[in-house]
């Protein structure tokens, strides 16, 4: 998936350069390799040349006016646009699509108004808290339009000119704790957009708005811009999906989060989202932008500090001592740092987790119920927190739907509000692939990428292995994929669940394990954790005999009607058999036969849960 920044577009105007300067400047002429003309106002003359050729090709001057730069500031200058302008007037002009993936707009967010939050009074407490304790100039808080209500500073977030949000800070701070309010149902968006230098080529991003204020005040020629919501991680981040577009004009973006726990787990997930390839992490010489601006820290020590900051190219070749906490992290694992995902079986215990980094593999015969069950496991892991995606290329989005929230409501069949209920809950939480088929490999890599970045997904599930565009006898193929899903688990830190079939069984009462599974051995191999299922027909065929179907025994009822069996965990210690009991009503699997199944989703008015009867 190719993004566009400003570096991108330079090169490939750079690769047209001939086409661009016609285009820009046609009354130009080409004098030994140097493309001459008055001004970009296309009269005649040679005070500003673009040089065609070497390596100097694309870098332009106006002698009379000093002014320089490489083709995208000369299509901004020629064109009157911005640089986001000018990337999308490119990209339209070379004839590349405007848009690879429209993102998705799960919400209806309302703008807020101006009421009673007027414009920074100079002789107000507010402006003198800013000004005298927190050493912003007038300026500044105007470039930022800050408003102040009676007890409050007002930070107004504003996207293209057009009021986005309100964020609210009392200026007091009752048993020293912060007191922050924003307007309800307001997109989530950086604050800063107002005050950024025109055509800035590189952003840097910070964990408030103060801070934002205090590094634009240090004369940083870039934009500077404030996370809403702070650091950490997870839902921290949900205005990455409504800025994703807007950050991708940039060439470099700095990192200047706060230098604690909190900031560190900032940056580490804005490294991944945004790209390594164009992060940079800044250190300050204290905690902070504001403190710095505080304690008298010249521009000069900024910019030096900015110059210096850290490229994060991968290193490959690490001191065996660098990961000594994540050693001690792997014995003594924290509960702010759980190993994974816990199974929905009480039962399982701490024997299985699914963790970040590992491909799961899922097998079973056909109809015993794997996808069922994985289905159950996936809910579960939603419960815990996770983003889940999942590419069933075997169900349509609606019958996979159905299946999911009979199983999330524990009812055969749920009301019309319940489901309703459900499906809010899904939605910050699961993502359906929308294709029944056969995908092509790369482009459902391509959009789990897109998913991983944008949403912050952490969970993928494929069904099945057979549905993603290669025969059944290309091994090449299969191990080919194999390769690239273990690799986009590890880039991406997150977990893949494949569903994989088994060769056909001569006795369908046998249990299949890892060495059964259909196709090139590279599969269970590179797997991680290796998984199967086996319904218990046995025990079936005796509760269908004449006399048990009415009053079975409990002799037959206590038999098991499903085996969950785990027999490879590349990070764990046990490997074994789960006996599992089938609740035809919720399609739960459940540890015992008298367990009743779960509400996943609470849902308060019990008179519309549904009909656990209803046949």
């Amino acid at each position: 998936m190719q993004m566009y920044s400003a570096k991108n577009i330079v090169g490939l105007l750079d690769q047209n350069i001939e086409r661009v300067v016609r285009h820009l400047l046609p009354n130009g002429k080409n004098k030994s390799g140097e493309w001459c003309i008055g001004s970009i106002n296309c009269e005649a003359g040679d005070s500003l040349k673009v040089c065609l050729q070497g390596d100097k090709k694309g870098v332009w001057c106006d002698f009379a006016t000093g002014e320089s730069g490489d083709l995208i500031n000369l299509w901004c200058l020629c064109r009157n646009k911005t640089i986001s302008e000018a990337i999308s007037e490119v990209k339209q002009w070379l004839g590349i699509p405007s848009t690879i993936f429209e993102p998705q707009r799960r919400s209806q967010f309302v703008r807020p108004e101006i009421k009673n939050e007027v414009p920074i009074q100079q002789a107000s407490s507010i402006c003198n808290y800013l000004m005298s304790e927190r050493k912003l100039t007038l300026e500044t808080l105007k470039a930022y339009q800050i408003r102040e209500t009676k007890n409050e500073i007002v930070f107004p977030f504003y996207i293209d000119g057009k009021l986005n949000l309100l964020k609210y800070l009392q200026v007091d701070r009752p048993q020293g704790k912060k007191q922050i309010r924003v307007t309800p149902n307001s997109e989530p968006c950086l604050f800063g957009w107002q005050a950024i230098p025109e055509n800035a080529r590189a952003a840097v991003l910070v964990e408030g708005e103060i801070d934002a204020m205090s590094l634009f005040q240090f004369g940083l020629n870039m934009a500077v811009l404030s996370v809403p919501f702070g650091g950490g991680k997870g839902g921290k981040h949900q205005w990455l999906e409504y800025e994703f577009d807007r950050l991708a004009v940039f060439d470099e973006i700095y990192l200047c989060l706060d230098n604690d726990a909190e900031g560190q787990a900032a940056t580490n997930e804005l490294i991944e989202r945004l790209g390594r390839h164009r992060c940079r992490v800044v250190q300050l010489p204290l905690k902070d932008a504001n403190e710095c601006l505080q304690a008298g820290i010249s521009s000069e020590q900024i910019r030096t500090c900015f110059e210096n900051a850290k490229i994060l190219d991968p290193d490959e070749l690490k001191a065996a001592s660098l990961y000594v906490d994540q050693v001690i992290d792997e014995f003594y694992p924290s509960e702010n740092q759980p190993m994974g995902y816990a199974l929905p079986w009480q039962k399982a215990g701490d024997k299985i987790y699914l963790r970040p980094s590992e491909l799961s593999i899922w097998t079973g015969i056909n109809g015993h119920g794997k996808s069922q069950l994985l289905g159950q496991v996936m809910l579960h892991c939603m419960k815990q927190g996770a983003k889940v995606c999942i590419a069933s290329l075997e169900l349509k989005p609606k019958r996979l739907l159905m299946r999911l929230t009979r199983q999330a409501s524990g009812l055969r069949k749920p009301s019309e509000a319940y489901i309703r209920a459900i499906h809010e809950w899904y939605e910050n939480n699961l993502w359906i692939f929308d294709l029944v088929g056969s995908a092509k490999a790369n482009r459902l890599l391509e959009v789990f990428q897109y998913a991983r970045q944008r949403y912050g997904i952490d969970v993928f599930v494929i069904d099945s292995l057979m549905k993603c565009g290669m025969p059944e006898d290309d091994y090449n193929a299969q191990k080919s994929l194999i390769e690239k899903l273990c690799d986009f688990k590890n880039v991406h830190d997150c977990h893949i669940h494949l569903v994989a079939h088994p060769r056909k069984p001569q006795d369908e009462n046998k249990v299949p394990g890892k060495l059964d599974m259909k196709g090139t051995g590279t599969i269970t191999d590179l797997a991680d954790n290796c998984f199967s299922t086996w319904r218990n027909k046995l025990k079936e065929d005796e509760l269908n005999k004449p006399g048990n179907r009415v009053q079975p025994p409990d002799s037959i009822l206590e038999k098991y009607d499903c085996l969950f069996t785990c027999d490879k965990q590349r990070n764990g210690e046990w490997e074994g058999k789960l006996a599992l009991w089938f609740n035809p009503d919720s399609f739960q699997y459940l540890e015992n036969r008298h367990l009743k199944p779960i509400q996943m989703v609470p849902f308060s008015n019990r008179s519309q849960l549904g009909r656990q009867d209803d046949k």
